[in-house]
């Protein structure tokens, strides 16, 4: 008798037409909108930039879940770890600048020894993995209000008070310049994953691990690389917050939730629908908050998970993501 055999194919989709056709429609909206109305239009930038927050992290969530199916809960208590890194820094007489790139640096180190010491001895354990991220959650909480405390704290504006204007239009520099650092920081990871070795390495670690250790890719190394990647856009996006509110340990984690909800909208496998869900995400919110009353600060978080709900129901994968299909 032949032994059993079950083979597995899978199909995978990614945006349908209906969606590329919404986000067009929108885009054409956001610019007739922004064409016809002066607030309009500061209303939508102010959304990009907060947006491109949201997007960074919530790319650096989809960089982990990829790899371990897994959500990094400690990822936004990681990045707001990175930002009292950069504001010690500063206080040791470092230039803004200075300090940025080099806490980029320590947040990448960070992620990969993170990723070494907490996660690789368990990471064929999905519940164990969900664990020791909230632990670490936890643990860099707690170090962070030993070391610094839980008073609110500021650094030096990173790009000043001024604005610009276009006609009587008026945007902050401090809102074009978040949106110009996010969106930049993330075209270069799209470019090092898509255009080099080490990211194509990185991307058939994280997709068929089995395959690509077979082939030679050392994929502990990939993972833990890819790790760092996220603690590094983890650090964009606490730098980024934190000049439009104040330094604290908990200043991350209602934008945890925001990114989380922009990951899962865009579909939780697609890095681009990440940044694109949290661009969405970011506008949709100010806008609402500016033309509907009821849309007060204190609804922002359950008008998105709303949002979130109703397009699931609608499409479970999320705008981007992926459906497989498997025969037995």
């Amino acid at each position: 008798m032949l032994g059993l055999a079950k083979r597995k194919t899978a199909v995978t989709t990614g945006a349908s037409l209906p969606v590329l056709l919404g986000l067009a429609a929108a885009t054409i909206f956001l610019v007739v909108g922004s064409i016809s109305s002066n607030i309009f239009a500061q209303q939508t930038v102010a959304g990009l930039s907060q947006g491109a927050i949201f997007g960074s992290l919530a790319l650096a969530l989809v960089l982990i879940y990829r790899a371990t199916e897994v959500i990094n809960f400690a990822q936004g208590e990681l990045a707001m770890a990175t930002t009292y890194i950069a504001y010690q820094l500063t206080l040791w007489g470092l230039s803004y600048w200075l300090s940025f790139f080099l806490t980029l640096v320590i947040a990448f180190v960070l992620g990969a020894v993170l990723q070494i010491v907490f996660i690789r001895p368990i990471q064929h354990s999905v519940i164990a993995v969900v664990i020791v991220t909230v632990g670490m959650f936890i643990l860099i909480d707690g170090l962070v209000t030993w070391k610094w405390g839980a008073d609110l704290k500021f650094m030096q504006a990173p790009f000043g008070n001024a604005v610009y204007h276009a006609g009587s239009v008026a945007f902050p520099r401090q809102d074009i310049g978040v949106l110009v650092v996010s969106i930049l920081s993330v075209i270069l990871l799209w470019v090092l994953f898509q255009f080099t070795k080490l990211g194509l390495a990185m991307r058939a670690a994280a997709l068929r691990p089995a395959a690509a250790a077979l082939v030679g890719v050392r994929v502990n190394w990939m993972l833990a690389i890819g790790w760092g990647l996220a603690a590094l856009l983890g650090a964009v996006a606490g730098l980024m917050t934190e000049p439009t509110t104040f330094l604290q340990p908990t200043m991350m984690q209602a934008y945890l939730l925001y990114a989380f909800a922009a990951a899962v909208l865009g579909g939780l496998e697609s890095p681009a629908g990440a940044v694109i869900g949290g661009l969405a995400l970011g506008v949709f919110l100010n806008l609402i908050g500016q033309y509907v009353g009821l849309a007060t600060s204190e609804l922002r978080l359950p008008i998105a998970f709303a949002v979130l709900l109703i397009v699931l129901l609608i499409k479970p994968t999320g705008l981007f993501g992926r459906r497989q299909v498997r025969r037995v």
